[in-house]
């Protein structure tokens, strides 16, 4: 084993052993407490840019498989764990997670005080990082984290969307035989579901509620979306800072009242900017699969599954349309928006899960039941 070093842009050094890719990576260090996922978080394209620390202490006991990527390839930078499992057990697996990461040229680093490292990040906020592998010279690596570009001002959107336009047709799928997932419903709409991240789940959901989905690239303009006829406008999760996305904002603008809109994560953001808002940076973000988040208009909490490091602020927010739905209960931030006149809706954290619980998956039926109300 080869040793690995995790520098960090306040001069703190971490050591440990390289189980990944023998390469060196620059991204913004973040946490995610969420207990299994790992895969599922590996290939998240809202995580491009980002070194991802994870609170589990042991990562990759089941292993990898082909049926739980949530895009074609990871987009984390680098990973880093307390303890890399030796031994995979589980049925569905058909390689180990270090291995599936280190095929795309990805540094992992275990072995390493993570709990020491998420206080530090905790308390000083998400910080540029390096991970390099083998013998190297620490001051040259904060030296690197240091002169990285900050996750503030970065459009990543254009890294990770579709070059080209497609369909996409899977549901849903059973994991196992005891797994009594209903089949998809007919295919009564047709969803346009713009890509600045998206996440396989999410489509999944969307073809659940009985949607034909079409993927569009970001940059898309509103009249090309609209000549393909949708029922409904998804604005998908992505990476990166939302306030330089100023051209996906006008062109989501000029869709509110013409179709039913819905976005996630990104997508959230996004629109809350169509709408005249402003998002600012959270000091470390929300990353985990348990975070509490309370619907106002039923006074339920949902525990949800989130990835952002941004929000919408919700004293931009001066149109009296405009109706805030959801609170995180943690640091009182905006989780969810409403349009009063027009069949739009969003929210910041994730309904699709993958991983995390199933609390807000009525989400997507709400949006069937929009687009039902408003066919034309």
């Amino acid at each position: 084993m080869e040793p690995a070093v995790l520098a960090l842009e306040d001069g703190t050094v971490f050591e440990g052993t390289s189980f990944g890719a023998p390469t060196q990576r620059v991204g913004e260090v973040v946490f995610n407490t969420a207990i299994t996922g790992y895969q599922e978080i590996f290939t998240d394209p809202s995580y491009c840019g980002q070194i991802v620390v994870l609170t589990n202490p042991q990562i990759g006991n089941y292993g990898a498989n082909v049926f739980d990527n949530e895009a074609g390839h990871p987009y984390i930078e680098g990973l880093v764990t307390r303890e890399i499992s030796p031994v995979v057990s589980n049925w569905r697996a058909d390689d180990k997670a270090e291995h599936f990461l280190a095929q795309y040229g990805i540094p992992v680093i275990a072995d390493v005080d993570t709990r020491k490292l998420v206080r530090l990040l905790r308390d000083r906020g998400a910080m540029r990082g390096v991970i390099a592998v083998g013998n190297v010279n620490h001051d040259e690596l904060v030296r690197t984290a240091r002169n990285a570009p900050t996750m503030t001002g970065q459009n990543l959107v254009s890294k990770v969307t579709t070059n080209s336009r497609y369909t996409w047709t899977e549901g849903v799928e059973p994991v196992s035989v005891s797994d009594k997932s209903p089949q998809p419903d007919e295919l009564r709409n047709h969803v346009v579901a713009y890509d600045y991240g998206i996440k396989r789940n999410i489509l999944r959901h969307l073809v659940q509620i009985g949607s034909r989905v079409t993927v569009v690239p970001a940059d898309t303009s509103s009249e090309d979306v609209l000549s393909l006829k949708p029922d409904g406008i998804f604005l998908s999760n992505g990476p990166g800072d939302p306030e330089p996305l100023e051209r996906q904002a006008a062109e989501v603008k000029k869709l509110i009242g013409k179709v039913p809109v819905f976005g996630i994560c990104l997508g959230h953001q996004i629109l809350g900017l169509a709408l005249g808002g402003k998002t600012y940076k959270l000091k470390f973000g929300h990353h985990g699969a348990n975070h509490p988040v309370l619907n106002r208009r039923t006074e339920k909490v949902e525990i949800t599954s989130q990835n952002h490091g941004f929000c919408v602020d919700p004293d931009s927010l001066r149109d009296a349309d405009i109706e805030i739905t959801h609170m995180n209960l943690n640091d009182k931030t905006v989780e969810g928006l409403r349009h009063k006149s027009y069949p739009v809706f969003c929210v910041q954290y994730h309904p699709e899960a993958a991983p995390g619980p199933h609390d807000s998956h009525y989400l997507f039926q709400d949006f069937a039941a929009l687009m039902k109300e408003n066919k034309r």
